[in-house]
C-alpha cells in the first residue's frame, strides 16, 4: 500500500492558494483597468472584454468607426501589461511574408551561401493587425496557423512564436470599398468580436479637455509578460459550476440550426457557433469572474458575453437578413430564456 506524502499539497490547499492568488491579482487588474480608462474615455464595457481576451490567452476583433481610439486602446494595453508589441497596417498589397517573415540569401562565417530566415513583425508578444480586412484573403490566411497553434511555418521548417501572444486586429464597419470579408476560419479564431462605440457626453468632454492641452503622461507598465502567463493558468484553473457549463451548452448548441432551440432560430440561421464558440465562452466567462474577484462564474457572466463571442461565428440566411432579424436579438432572446 503506498504511502502518501504529508508534505504534498492537498487539492484543498491547492484550491486556498488559487483563492489568494485570485484576490491578489484582481487588485492588480482593478488598477490596471484604471489605468487604461485614464487614457481611454468613456469605453469600460470594451476595457473589460479586452481584459477578458487577454486573460483567457484569445485574440479580438475591434469593431467601430474612425476615430473611436481602436489603436489607442490596444497600444495602451500592451504598455500597462508590458508585452512587447508591434504593428502591421493591413493594405491590398501586404504579402504574408511581410507578416510571418523570410528567408533571405546570406553568407554564414565561412563565406558560404546560405538561406537566413528573418522573423516578421508578428513574432511579437502583441501583434495591432489594423484595417485587417484591407489585405488580401492569402494575406489574411497568414495568421492562421499563428493563432490557433502559435507558430508560423516557412519552408517547412516550423518557429516558435513569443509567449504570450495575442493578435488584436481592428476593422472600420462604415467603409467598405477595397475591403476583403473575412473567411469564416479566421473569424472563429477571434474569442471576441469587441464593437466600439460613440461616447457619452461626460466622457467625450473629459476627451476633448485632456487631449487638445499638454501631452498626456503615457500610462505605466503595471504588469509583465511572465505574470500574465500564470494569470492565464489561473484562469483556466477556475472551477466552473454545473448551472453555468448547462447555460453555455444550451446557449451555444441552440444557437446552431441543427440543434436550434427553436424553429424560429432554426430558419434563421445559416450557419451557427461550432465547438471553439463553446471552449471560449467557459474562459471568457471565467476571466470576468477574476476580474470581478469572483472565484467562479456565473450565468450573469454568461449573458454578458454571449453576443461578442457568438455573434462573428454565425450568419444569418437570406430571408432572414431580408426580414430584420439580427443576430444580437436572436442571441439575447435565447439567453433570456436559458438564463
Amino acid at each position: 500500500m503506498s504511502q502518501i506524502d504529508p508534505f504534498s499539497p492537498t487539492p484543498e490547499d491547492s484550491a486556498a492558494e488559487d483563492a489568494q492568488r485570485a484576490d491578489r491579482l484582481t487588485i492588480r487588474l482593478a488598477a490596471i483597468r484604471a489605468a487604461m480608462e485614464r487614457t481611454v474615455f468613456g469605453q469600460p464595457t470594451v476595457i473589460e472584454q479586452l481584459l477578458v481576451t487577454v486573460l483567457s490567452g484569445g485574440h479580438a476583433l475591434l469593431v467601430g468607426a474612425p476615430g473611436l481610439g481602436k489603436t489607442l486602446l490596444v497600444t495602451t494595453a500592451a504598455t500597462v501589461l508590458g508585452l512587447d508589441t508591434r504593428r502591421v497596417q493591413f493594405t491590398p498589397d501586404l504579402m504574408p511574408s511581410d507578416i510571418t517573415g523570410a528567408e533571405i540569401l546570406d553568407h554564414d562565417e565561412e563565406g558560404r551561401r546560405v538561406f537566413r530566415f528573418v522573423k516578421g513583425p508578428i513574432f511579437a508578444q502583441m501583434l495591432l493587425a489594423d484595417e485587417i480586412n484591407r489585405a488580401s484573403p492569402r494575406t489574411q490566411s497568414a495568421l492562421l496557423q499563428a493563432m490557433q497553434e502559435y507558430r508560423v511555418t516557412q519552408s517547412g521548417v516550423e518557429h516558435g512564436l513569443p509567449r504570450p501572444f495575442h493578435v488584436l486586429a481592428t476593422q472600420n464597419p462604415i467603409e467598405q470599398e477595397g475591403t476583403y470579408p473575412l473567411p469564416e476560419a479566421q473569424l472563429d479564431r477571434f474569442m471576441l468580436r469587441i464593437l466600439l462605440d460613440f461616447p457619452d457626453f461626460d466622457a467625450e468632454r473629459q476627451m476633448l479637455i485632456a487631449t487638445t492641452g499638454v501631452p498626456a503622461t503615457p500610462p505605466p507598465v503595471l504588469f509583465s509578460a511572465s505574470e500574465l502567463i500564470e494569470a492565464q493558468a489561473l484562469v483556466r484553473r477556475l472551477p466552473v459550476g454545473e448551472k453555468t457549463l448547462e447555460a453555455i451548452l444550451r446557449l451555444v448548441r441552440g444557437l446552431r440550426p441543427e440543434t436550434a432551440a427553436t424553429k424560429e432560430i432554426a430558419e434563421a440561421l445559416a450557419y451557427g457557433p461550432g465547438p471553439r464558440a463553446a471552449q471560449s465562452l467557459m474562459l471568457a466567462c471565467r476571466a470576468r469572474a477574476l476580474i470581478d474577484g469572483r472565484l467562479a462564474p456565473s450565468p450573469d457572466d454568461v449573458a454578458a458575453l454571449a453576443e461578442p463571442v457568438l455573434a462573428h461565428r454565425m450568419a444569418l440566411n437570406f430571408a432572414a437578413r431580408a426580414s430584420g432579424v439580427r443576430l444580437d436579438a436572436l442571441i439575447a432572446g435565447l439567453g433570456r430564456t436559458l438564463l
